[in-house]
């Protein structure tokens, strides 16, 4: 009703113009839909018949594609700026998008845009018309759907393709760090460790919960002198003991099953 108020008070339409207006705008449908239009006294406009045998093609296109399932002729959809001169769309998101407390995450379009045959010829100095097609993406809306999804999700996101983090366990141990990553990396495996001299052991775990990286080889004064290290899962915090010249064969078993 404010829409039709608007409509005639404002736009001076007169009343039964906004009424058939208002019959279309609740239109949408598929090729089904066009070809009902087509037989429609809306057809006897010479623009409108040609907006909608361009619609007509423009669907028949989508089912070639295999993508006719995915898009909808409606009559309700409208775009604010005024140099489109043909079709425009707008892409939502279908699906089960739910957050954490399992509510329907609403943003509307996430994707819009159209065709503006006149726009580029507007900057040329022979005003010559360049056929154009466009779309923006909505960014902040899809980056909110993705944190509602990472918040729902319980597996950690791997922010780093580190497979290895080496930690110490004591101070003064940087030396041995590294000797174990030049093996690993000799290995092919991803391997890391922190760059402070003396980091807490605690703040090196956190950095691998952190970032998602899935193990851990551990290692102080007592294990390197029993030519042992300490493998630790991430995730389920186990931690196995693995004699030295076996670590490499042991790591590449393990990344296997993860």
């Amino acid at each position: 009703q404010d829409v039709k108020k608007e409509m005639v008070e404002e736009k001076g339409l007169q009343e039964d113009a906004a009424d058939r207006i208002g019959e279309y705008v609740r239109m949408s449908g598929g090729l089904e839909l066009v070809d009902k239009m087509l037989e429609s006294p809306l057809a006897g406009s010479k623009i409108a018949k040609q907006g909608l045998e361009d619609m007509k093609l423009l669907l028949k296109y989508c089912e070639l594609y295999n993508c006719g399932d995915s898009v909808s002729f409606d009559l309700s959809l409208a775009r604010g700026l005024d140099y489109y001169t043909g079709v425009i769309y707008e892409a939502v998101l279908c699906g089960d998008a739910k957050d954490a407390n399992g509510e329907l995450i609403t943003v509307g379009s996430v994707a819009g845009g159209g065709r503006y045959d006149g726009l580029v010829g507007m900057f040329d100095p022979k005003n010559r018309s360049v056929p154009c097609v466009g779309v923006s993406i909505g960014i902040e809306r899809l980056f909110s759907i993705m944190e509602a999804n990472l918040t729902k999700d319980s597996n950690k996101v791997r922010t780093v393709e580190t497979q290895v983090y080496v930690i110490t366990a004591q101070k003064n141990l940087v030396e041995e760090r590294m000797k174990i990553i030049s093996e690993l990396w000799s290995a092919g495996i991803k391997t890391e460790h922190s760059y402070k001299r003396n980091p807490k052991m605690l703040n090196q775990l956190q950095f691998c919960e952190d970032a998602g990286v899935p193990l851990a080889v551990v290692i102080g004064e007592s294990e390197i002198a029993a030519g042992i290290v300490k493998l630790r899962n991430i995730a389920t915090r186990e931690e196995v003991e693995v004699k030295r010249e076996e670590l490499i064969s042991t790591l590449k078993e393990k990344l296997q099953t993860l």
